[in-house]
């Protein structure tokens, strides 16, 4: 119901502006005819103020009612409930007004009520879709009353001298400022939830142990008299495997990807230009998904074999121990994780590194070459110096993905919260653990829960610090090449 009105108020707002630019049209030529000035603005910049002038209330009025109409009808529907549903308890009574709506929509219940309340969730399901049909109906005529107020407001106004093109003009700068807007406040809304919840959290767990803690182990326990009756949530662990991954993950990524875009920028020929940068390319439309099912089914089986191998070998030599070791490592390891990641980080270091040297001006390569410089000496000496603050944020804004990547560690390096800097033990990273604790139906009051919101703070700020340190190393190597 709500899809057509709203098809409604675009024809009708594709309607104001012809008629808003044919009445600019008359009105400027008979003023013309009659003596008097040119018209202040062009007949489609009115055309345009009349369109605004039309479809911006009534947009407004769907878009409120949007937010608002579903608390009104459940309002609505509780306040005619019969005795029987007033009776239940608080989160019964929301269950059966959640299957009230889906009886309304022509959908099954979810639950099996007894026969009390079986005839009552028809009933009520019925006055829920007529609720529903109650709102859209007059959420519909509302916003066409809007449209027909806002058309009458407007080819009144319509006049030569009208600085519609100002109007047009200040009406996209409010847009502009809301979706501005939008973007800090969406910011700010992460920001207070995470400092919010995390303030609970630290309550509970001190902020050095958190912090400096070396073992994990969120799991509490219901009853004192169980085992693990108190978690450990020391986050040191979460964060040394994020690092291990990390860093692992840009050892594969950077110079692979550093290279590809100086031969794609200064050694390949057209046609070969035109071959491997879409294929580069097509690597970073593949879901990290794939490359967790890549890792955990091929990378994973080939480094299990080969390090097997290595210690099969040495087994019975002088490094006996470091056989016997490389003999027990299984599939799931923090060098899987961190060779997949970097394979699917290669795109991003590559195609904006190629993007940042191209971008360096040809008068540099022509100076080096008259001096004599080799292609090589010119892209060392020259090319990457001047291309370093870009090449940096492409580092960066890799590293970032690499930070924030879940789904291949937890298919390649597993979920065992190890305090190690060995590429061959399984570890864990601080955004499997937030999906970890998030997953299932949660409880917001336990530190187990909260403590994914603690992660997320540290997360947020230590991510915030290289991103500062990052910018002002930029900045210094900016200044001196600019």
């Amino acid at each position: 119901m709500i899809w057509f009105f709203l098809l409604v108020v675009i024809a009708l707002s594709a309607l104001a502006f012809i008629g808003g630019r044919g009445l600019a049209v008359r009105r400027a030529d008979a003023q013309t005819r009659a003596g008097g000035s040119k018209a202040h603005s062009r007949p489609a910049q009115h055309g345009l103020y009349a369109l605004i002038w039309v479809g911006a209330p009534s947009l407004l009025v769907l878009i409120l009612a949007g937010v608002f109409s579903g608390g009104i009808a459940h309002q609505a529907l509780v306040a005619g409930a019969s005795p029987e549903v007033e009776q239940l308890e608080p989160f019964r009574r929301e269950a059966f007004f959640s299957d009230a709506y889906l009886v309304g929509a022509g959908q099954p219940s979810q639950q099996i009520w007894p026969a009390p309340l079986a005839e009552q969730l028809t009933v009520q399901g019925r006055r829920a879709a007529e609720i529903r049909t109650t709102l859209s109906i007059g959420t519909g005529i509302a916003a066409l009353i809007a449209a027909v107020l806002g058309g009458l407001f407007v080819f009144i106004r319509i006049r030569p001298d009208l600085r519609a093109r100002n109007r047009v003009e200040d009406w996209i700068g409010v847009v502009l400022f809301a979706c501005s807007a939008v973007a800090v406040l969406t910011t700010i809304g992460i920001v207070f939830s995470l400092l919010w919840d995390s303030l609970r959290f630290f309550q509970s767990v001190p902020v050095a142990e958190f912090l400096f803690g070396t073992k994990w182990s969120p799991q509490i326990a219901i009853r004192a008299d169980q085992v693990g009756s108190s978690g450990a949530f020391g986050a040191v662990p979460l964060f040394a495997g994020t690092f291990l991954i990390m860093i692992i993950a840009m050892c594969v990524a950077a110079p692979v990807g550093l290279f590809s875009a100086i031969y794609l920028s200064e050694y390949a020929s057209r046609g070969s230009r035109a071959v491997v940068k879409p294929v580069l390319e097509i690597l970073a439309g593949v879901p990290t998904v794939v490359y967790g099912f890549f890792a955990a089914l091929t990378v994973g089986p080939a480094l299990r074999v080969f390090f097997n191998s290595i210690g099969d070998f040495l087994i019975g030599g002088p490094l006996n121990d470091i056989g016997l070791y490389l003999s027990l490592v299984q599939n799931q390891m923090a060098l899987v994780a961190g060779a997949v990641m970097g394979i699917m980080l290669i795109p991003f270091v590559s195609s904006l590194s190629d993007d940042i040297i191209n971008s360096v001006p040809q008068t540099l390569r022509d100076g080096s070459y008259a001096m004599g410089a080799t292609k090589s000496e010119t892209v060392k000496k020259v090319l990457l110096p001047a291309a370093l603050p870009g090449i940096a944020g492409a580092l960066l804004l890799a590293m970032s993905r690499a930070i924030g990547e879940t789904m291949i560690v937890t298919m390649a390096a597993g979920l065992a919260a190890k305090l190690t800097l060995n590429p061959l033990d399984t570890v864990t990273t601080v955004t499997v653990q937030i999906v970890t604790l998030l997953t299932g139906d949660q409880e917001f009051n336990s530190p187990k829960t909260l403590a994914a919101f603690g992660l997320g703070l540290t997360l947020f700020l230590v991510t915030l610090v290289l991103n500062i340190v990052a910018q002002r190393i930029v900045q210094t190597y900016r200044e001196q090449y600019d």
